[in-house]
């Protein structure tokens, strides 16, 4: 953040009122903010400053922060402009320093903006503007005697006079700040969103996907934002029309009152009339535009936000941790590729097998699975979800190993894209893509952070409407999620992957390049000290960053916690004052409880931070991650026809959206749990019922299967 460190009174009382936060917990804040930390930073290790803050509320100050730079510079910007135009007073220059919002700003920009000739220009250019005022101060009785005084140049007639004052009036009228306002607010309550099919479009197959669309109607308020996104890409492609409107005269009594302020008939009559052709011609296509963009842009961050949560969820989901796991991406006629892995993930073996047709070398494929298994101690075996996914989980849990080896089904999406990406290139340059394939597969079962950090979170199925929202918006949303889930976790710094560490607070992908070759040329990292010798890893990265840095077995006893280097010497302390060693601390929960907390409370430590370390000791580098657990599709269902009404299938949540949740049950196609039919209750939030990978119990409530569509129920 570029910013001196002193905050005006305006940018903390923007920023508060923005957040409803307190000021001072706003200012520091925005100081920490300014010195270089990171959300997770600060959130975690800055709590007495903040006023125990949480990551979403630091970064809604963060971006809020932002909001009132653009908007200073912008009235930067509109000041000088009038500045040079010569028609800036105090008077102008207060207001647009009051202004509390950019449509404000550019609300009392309006009248002085230069303009293209416009029908008002050419009549002020004609002489008409002084006829203009004079029909407005509504207190002539004889306007076209008036009118006959103006009759001159390109003016040939009193009514084209009158007709170029009412133009002038119109321009008046929709540039008239209230009435703008007035207007805003009557088609943010009022408004209605119409669409109607193109002529021809409603016969075509590809425009079917739309048919809810060619003929509705509904109050713009209302529409639920998967919907409003539907509808503006049935636009762009073409297959509907689509309109933003209020009732004209309703819209019309709202205008009338700002500025017909007599009953002299001889001016108002004309005024209703430029009010009427203003509406019409300026004030509606503005308006309704202005309104329908706003509607978007809430529609974007309530799918970006699904998105998020959606990607926070997967991101989240259970490791099976550092296991020895054999991977396979199935297949038919290419065959099934399968890798073996080691505890860290490396990969010590890879080949192809052939159990289904056309090949069938099904006894084949059980001997070399069962030998691979033996001499590489596999401890579980992942199976990718794509094509041939069942029959290959069919085929493995048949297998007779001589010891319990755990069978998972892994949602593999966006591991083709991983597959040919540089990322996975420079990870594995002899191998070809199917291999690499699998190895994300099987590493996804170890700890998914790890994996999907290297993969675009849009090309992992999860998004709702991605392409059609504010991609910038989009991309900072989900970029700063990855980092949140990174730094909540805590990584291994010893076996975290480039990607990986470019996350963590404070590092970044340059620093993270330089930490992997810290790391090889040390043949390891034995401290959280060590890392100061990282090159360009200077003192603020290294105070942004350690404390998310695991390492296991290092030289200090807190390394592999997430207590904070900063915090060593009074962990340390605490233990002296037991008089017990730091190491016969660490993990007991009756020496940690009998800590007097409120001992260690100072300037800069207080109990938001002290509660933290105990938890920290307690259970150190304790995984927030819950445990994963085994789970099996119902074997009887192999494809879409194999379903019937009334079944209870087990499943599991594949795609969150506003209007519901998708949900695999082990066949090509997920179903649909509409969002009625998630609880007995009304349900308005999806996430508040089931989370992303969360193992259920559903009933198929109907099946359509020439348009592949399943319709499945929570609901008893």
């Amino acid at each position: 953040m570029n910013s001196s460190n002193t905050k005006s009174i305006s940018e903390l009382a923007y920023v508060s009122k923005a957040t409803s936060l307190a000021e001072r917990h706003v200012k520091n804040t925005l100081q920490l903010l300014n010195e270089g930390g990171t959300v997770p930073f600060i959130s975690r290790y800055r709590k007495e400053a903040t006023g125990n803050l949480d990551e979403v509320a630091i970064e809604s100050i963060k971006k809020n922060w932002e909001a009132f730079q653009a908007l200073k510079k912008r009235k930067e910007t509109i000041v000088k402009a009038l500045g040079e135009q010569g028609v800036l007073t105090d008077q102008l220059k207060s207001t647009i320093a009051s202004a509390e919002n950019i449509t404000a700003v550019e609300d009392i920009y309006l009248p002085f903006k230069k303009k293209r000739q416009t029908k008002a220009t050419i009549a002020k250019q004609a002489g008409l503007e002084p006829l203009a005022k004079i029909i407005m101060a509504q207190r002539e009785h004889d306007i076209m005697y008036k009118a006959a005084q103006f009759i001159k140049g390109t003016i040939t007639s009193e009514k084209e006079a009158l007709a170029g004052a009412s133009h002038i009036i119109a321009e008046w009228v929709s540039e008239h700040t209230a009435t703008r306002n007035s207007l805003r607010r009557l088609f943010q309550r009022k408004a209605t969103i119409a669409t109607k099919v193109v002529k021809g479009k409603e016969t075509e197959k590809e425009s079917l996907v739309y048919e809810a669309y060619f003929d509705s109607s509904e109050l713009l308020s209302r529409c639920p934002s998967h919907r409003l996104l539907a509808m503006l890409r049935a636009e762009k492609e073409g297959v509907v029309r689509l309109k933003i409107s209020v009732d004209k005269e309703e819209a019309l009594d709202h205008i009338d009152r700002f500025f017909v302020t007599s009953s002299n008939e001889s001016c108002t009559d004309i005024i209703f009339e430029a009010v009427a052709d203003s509406y019409t011609r300026l004030l509606a296509p503005a308006i309704a535009n202005e309104t329908l963009q706003l509607a978007k842009q809430k529609a974007d961050e309530a799918a970006v936000h699904v998105f998020s949560e959606n990607l926070k969820q997967l991101l989240l989901a259970a490791p099976l941790g550092e296991k020895r796991i054999l991977a396979l991406d199935p297949g038919f006629k290419s065959g099934c590729k399968l890798v073996c892995l080691d505890a860290q993930g490396k990969l010590v073996h890879n080949e192809t097998i052939y159990p289904h047709p056309p090949q069938s070398k099904f006894n084949e494929a059980i001997k070399k699975v069962k030998s691979l298994v033996n001499a590489y101690k596999i401890e579980a075996i992942a199976v990718g979800n794509g094509t041939a996914a069942r029959e290959t989980e069919y085929f493995v849990r048949k297998i007779p190993f001589t010891s319990d080896i755990k069978v998972f089904m892994v949602n593999e999406s966006g591991a083709s894209i991983y597959s040919a990406s540089p990322i996975a290139r420079a990870e594995f340059p002899d191998y070809d893509v199917t291999v690499r394939g699998a190895v994300s597969i099987g590493r996804r079962l170890a700890d998914p952070l790890a994996e999907l950090v290297k993969i675009d979170p849009k090309s992992l199925g999860i998004g709702q409407y991605q392409h059609d929202v504010n991609q910038q918006l989009l991309k900072q949303e989900l970029d700063t999620t990855v980092a949140h889930c990174v730094n909540a976790v805590g990584i291994n710094v010893n076996t975290a992957s480039e990607s990986l560490l470019s996350y963590v607070s404070g590092i970044g992908p340059k620093l993270a390049s330089n930490i992997i070759a810290f790391r090889t040329e040390s043949e390891g990292i034995s401290s959280r000290k060590a890392l100061k010798k990282v090159k360009g890893l200077g003192a603020k990265a290294f105070e942004q960053g350690a404390a998310f840095l695991r390492i296991k077995n290092g030289e200090h006893a807190l390394d592999n916690s997430a207590i904070h280097p900063e915090r060593y010497a009074l962990v340390s302390q605490m233990a002296k004052d037991l008089k017990v060693t730091l190491n016969d601390l660490i993990g007991n929960t009756s020496l940690v409880d009998s800590i007097p907390l409120s001992s260690y409370v100072n300037d800069e430590v207080g109990l938001p931070t002290l509660n933290d370390i105990v938890k920290e000791l307690k259970k150190p580098g304790l995984d927030p991650r819950a445990q994963l657990k085994v789970f099996q599709f119902d074997e009887s269902i192999r494809s879409i026809s194999d379903l019937k009404a009334g079944m209870k299938l087990p499943g599991i949540v594949n795609n969150i959206t506003n209007f519901g949740c998708f949900v695999d049950i082990g066949i090509k196609e997920s179903g649909l749990i509409h969002v009625s039919k998630l609880a007995n209750q009304f349900v308005k939030d999806p996430n508040e019922i089931v989370k992303l990978n969360q193992q259920l119990t559903v009933t198929v409530v109907e099946v359509d299967e020439s348009r592949k569509r399943i319709q499945l129920s929570l609901i008893d």
